[in-house]
């Protein structure tokens, strides 16, 4: 009988921490040795020429959520985790969505059997908390943290989930108890409102009005107030999707003064911009709602800064934040409401499948950052922020055997006949980029090989996590 089940030969090896040229052997759906030769093994791989990284971990994605009446997201786990295979991820983090009067234990129990038997690659849920009545405070969210659901959202806007400032504060100080992750919605609610009210009396009503109702300062305002609350607490967070510099400085002042703010950022907010709102002189005028989402991309000068804070370290993660939507459809971005005004616009974009190619192009390939870092900020640092390491996110013995084949040379125009998503558009229509995913290994399995998903559903799990007992603290 073969020592292991699968060797990867002749590639070479990229973690956070080094590039080395090596073999890897796989036993039982695990790697079990990395090595400069490895012969005996029931299926060899030959990998000469690429790159051997650790399976994209992408942790921000939102899937088979209900968005409201009339609107229909566009992605069920199925499609979602085939899309993810395809773009070079090995597992997703979605939501369980809270709604306002509900219960949180049943929306994730509820949302857990959605993913139950349909993924293809593995899933850990977090939370989103939209009612922090004392029955989630005191009972429900330390449960669900100890039953493995370590990390939730909360939201600083919207109708349906926005919390006040006492809000936040008992649910910082709760998952300070427990030791669970927050990650934190910034922007301004009330600003946003007053913004939209005078736009659309101004007979602004086009997508475009979306970015003017959202500028940068009702982020960095929203950023900063975050920041406070977690700083009275003690409480690590994670501010999401920050999108320009103002929000950037915000949390480069606060990680400067000792506070543990870690910070995400999307391949939207590094090469779209606010113009892409407008249509660009496409004949559609609804043609801007494919790019709404919130954050709103800003302008170029955001993205070089935004660029700046990834290579100066502010920045932990990159994310999709994969909210997808069909643009045609009277139940997604052309919905009668949207029509009549960008506030009923469905904010989000599809991008789990284009991340790992954006941002290695962008990134890697035009010289920003290094192979290294770009598997810190795709894979390494989101299973260690999220508790999935050492199980996932490198590439050593022991770890998980999710891995991606790369071609750094391969050249690729992203379309959206190509893709494997739920929507009928990608942002990136037309987008060219160097370096692409080749091959990607889940547990040992190929499960996408030159853009064709191999695996069944039901092949991806969906994981449990445990709290860091070094992030739990007295009160």
């Amino acid at each position: 009988m073969p020592e292991f089940d699968l060797a990867i030969r002749g590639g070479t090896v990229v973690t956070a921490s080094d590039t080395v040229r090596a073999d890897v052997g796989v036993r039982g759906g695990r790697i079990v040795a990395v090595a400069e030769g490895i012969a005996d093994a029931a299926r060899v791989i030959d990998a000469s020429g690429l790159l051997v990284l650790p399976g994209g971990i992408d942790s921000h994605v939102h899937i088979a959520q209900d968005p409201g009446p009339g609107i229909v997201m566009a992605d069920d786990f199925a499609s979602a985790t085939r899309a993810a295979a395809a773009g070079g991820n090995t597992c997703v983090m979605p939501f369980a969505v809270q709604p306002r009067g509900g219960s949180l234990r049943a929306a994730v129990d509820a949302y857990r059997a959605k993913a139950e038997g349909q993924c293809h690659v593995d899933v850990a849920i977090h939370m989103i908390i939209s009612d922090p009545s004392e029955a989630v405070l005191g009972q429900e969210l330390p449960a669900l943290v100890a039953d493995g659901y370590t990390s939730f959202k909360v939201f600083m806007t919207y109708d349906d989930l926005v919390l006040n400032d006492r809000q936040l504060l008992d649910v910082f100080h709760v998952a300070r108890l427990q030791g669970a992750r927050v990650m934190v919605h910034a922007e301004g609610y009330d600003a946003i409102r007053y913004l939209s009210d005078r736009l659309e009396r101004a007979g602004e009503t086009a997508p475009y009005g979306h970015a003017l109702s959202r500028p940068e300062v009702v982020e960095r305002e929203a950023a900063h107030r975050a920041i406070s609350h977690a700083e009275l607490i003690d409480l690590p967070i994670v501010i999401v999707h920050v999108s320009g510099r103002e929000a950037t400085e915000q949390i480069a002042w606060a990680q400067a003064r000792g506070l543990k703010i870690r910070a995400e950022t999307c391949p939207q907010y590094l090469t779209l911009t606010a113009e892409h709102m407008k249509g660009l002189g496409l004949d559609d005028p609804m043609a801007g709602a494919k790019y709404v989402c919130s954050p709103p991309p800003r302008d170029v000068q955001s993205q070089e800064a935004v660029w700046s804070g990834i290579r100066r370290g502010i920045f932990d993660v990159v994310s999709s934040d994969h909210s997808p939507f069909r643009y045609d459809d009277p139940q997604g971005k052309l919905n009668p409401r949207g029509k009549s005004s960008f506030r009923w616009i469905p904010n989000g974009i599809p991008g789990v499948e284009t991340r790992l190619p954006v941002f290695f192009s962008e990134g890697v390939s035009k010289g920003r950052i290094s192979l290294n870092q770009f598997a810190a900020l795709t894979a390494t640092n989101h299973a260690k922020l999220y508790g999935l390491y050492p199980r996932k996110g490198s590439i050593a013995p022991g770890f998980d055997a999710d891995l991606t084949l790369w071609d750094p040379n391969k050249r690729e125009t992203i379309r959206q006949e190509i893709l494997h998503h739920g929507a009928d558009y990608t942002p990136w229509e037309g987008f060219a980029v160097t370096g692409w995913p080749v091959m990607t290994i889940a547990g040992g399995q190929v499960i996408a090989e030159d853009g064709r998903v191999l695996s069944e559903p039901g092949r991806g799990r969906v994981l449990d996590r445990a709290v860091d007992p070094a992030e739990r603290r007295d009160a």
